[in-house]
């Protein structure tokens, strides 16, 4: 059953009293009245209330003098201001004092219910707001790999695995569609091993032009070809040592890749133009979005290089199965970017986060990172709401074509697993209160039941 939540009412006026007390006792509140400050201030100092409506207008002590001399005793409850002599000069003097909102008198009950409507939300936010800091908190304190946000399985169980293998030099292949986070693993793998102390060093296997590959990997001598004017290290001798990430493995040319199988095999690197070779100590971690699988057998990755860098693998989950980590991530991202854009957001609105527990993630946590740091950018309020999330989101667009044959192609099933995680996601951003979980879920509070049963829901 739902807790009632604690309403005070202060007004000298009784007629107003009653009303108020009437009204919003068939709403469902626990209403205490006091028809002066005094009064009120012997109340609070006795016990707690989530609301206040306060009068302005009051013989002897004032609203706003109850407000200053209330002081730390309120400092939990959620106050708004009623005056029949409202200005815009007063509605600000209430706000600096403490208050949340200002109506006018006279006023229509709509009024009063809306007002308390849009505090219950703001206090639901700031609670949700709270649990998912405190998560933040309990997930960074995984050495190494703090940077991952998650608390879904796959994602736990990944990391879990991660530390496992950091404290070995074997050879480990990552793999996950693009923005799924493969690098912030490898970093992970490196702050958590032995090579820590040193820098990590990354390439993208992709980005660079074929005819340089060769010498930026391998490093070349003075005079091994037109500009060579001195000696350079190429990154595997500059990560001698430590730890070297190579990502978009699979966007390496096959002459490049005989190169590669060489260094993994011998430890020792031929810069362009050398004679001899060196000796290395690097521990090769490598990434790919790619089915390196499926390209050997179409003859466009060796497949003894495949073998000899999928000594163990880790596979990030898409977005879009992990729904569940969606409210955890943007609490992340504000946090990253409230500093670097100077924002004062501070969350999302139940409405935009249905949004994007609805969306099918193409672009994955990358996507999801840039559409917070939109938000915030375009949020006129504390608050990123419908408004700020890009047109895609919006139409709900499903991207068929992500979707991999790993995950199977039943609509029935995917239905259920869809349901499942938004259920999951859905109670989690309520602080599990399930009646308001049925109301951004949509559906009824016995239908939601029934639903938890059928999934084997537990919380």
């Amino acid at each position: 059953m739902k807790t009632k939540k604690h309403l005070l009412i202060i007004d000298d006026e009784e007629n107003m009293r009653h009303m108020l007390q009437a009204l919003l006792g068939r709403h469902g509140y626990q209403v205490t009245t006091a028809g002066d400050g005094p009064a009120a201030l012997n109340l609070v100092g006795q016990r707690y209330f989530d609301f206040i409506l306060c009068d302005v207008r009051m013989p002897g002590m004032d609203g706003l003098e109850f407000l200053r001399a209330a002081g730390e005793m309120i400092s939990g409850s959620t106050v708004i201001m009623m005056s029949a002599y409202g200005s815009v000069d007063m509605a600000i003097e209430a706000i600096k004092a403490g208050a949340y909102d200002f109506i006018s008198k006279p006023f229509k009950t709509d009024e009063v219910l809306l007002s308390l409507k849009k505090a219950e939300e703001r206090e639901l936010l700031k609670q949700e707001n709270r649990q998912l800091k405190e998560e933040l908190r309990e997930i960074r304190k995984v050495s190494g790999f703090e940077r991952i946000i998650g608390r879904n399985e796959e994602i736990r169980a990944m990391i879990q695995l991660g530390e496992k293998i950091a404290r070995y030099d074997t050879t480990v292949l990552i793999t996950g569609e693009s923005g799924t986070g493969k690098e912030l693993v490898a970093k992970g793998i490196h702050s958590s091993s032995p090579r820590t102390s040193r820098p990590f060093f990354a390439v993208n296997c992709g980005s660079i032009p074929e005819n340089l590959l060769e010498s930026e990997l391998f490093g070349y001598t003075k005079g091994a070809f037109t500009g060579a004017e001195k000696n350079k290290k190429g990154m595997f001798e500059e990560a001698d040592g430590s730890t070297l990430f190579l990502d978009e493995i699979g966007e390496l040319p096959l002459a490049m890749q005989v190169k590669l199988l060489r260094v993994l095999q011998e430890g020792e690197v031929r810069p362009v133009g050398a004679a001899g070779a060196k000796k290395i100590d690097v521990r090769i971690l490598a990434a790919t979005a790619r089915d390196l699988e499926d390209d050997v057998r179409k003859g466009i990755f060796r497949e003894d290089l495949f073998y000899r860098l999928n000594v163990l693998t880790l596979k990030l989950p898409p977005l879009r199965r992990r729904l569940d980590d969606i409210p955890l991530l943007c609490r992340y991202f504000i946090e990253k970017y409230q500093m670097i854009l100077k924002s004062d957001v501070q969350a999302i609105s139940s409405a935009a986060m249905n949004k994007l527990l609805q969306y099918q993630w193409p672009g994955n946590v990358r996507e999801l990172e840039n559409i917070i740091q939109r938000g915030m950018v375009l949020a006129e309020q504390k608050v990123i709401d419908i408004g700020q999330l890009p047109s895609g989101i919006l139409k709900n667009e499903i991207h068929i074509s992500q979707a991999g044959p790993d995950e199977g192609f039943s609509l029935k099933e995917g239905q259920k697993k869809l349901e499942a995680r938004m259920i999951r996601a859905a109670l989690e951003e309520t602080g599990y209160n399930k009646s308001k979980a049925a109301q951004i879920l949509e559906i009824s509070y016995p239908s939601l039941l029934h639903k938890i049963k059928e999934y084997g829901i537990t919380f």
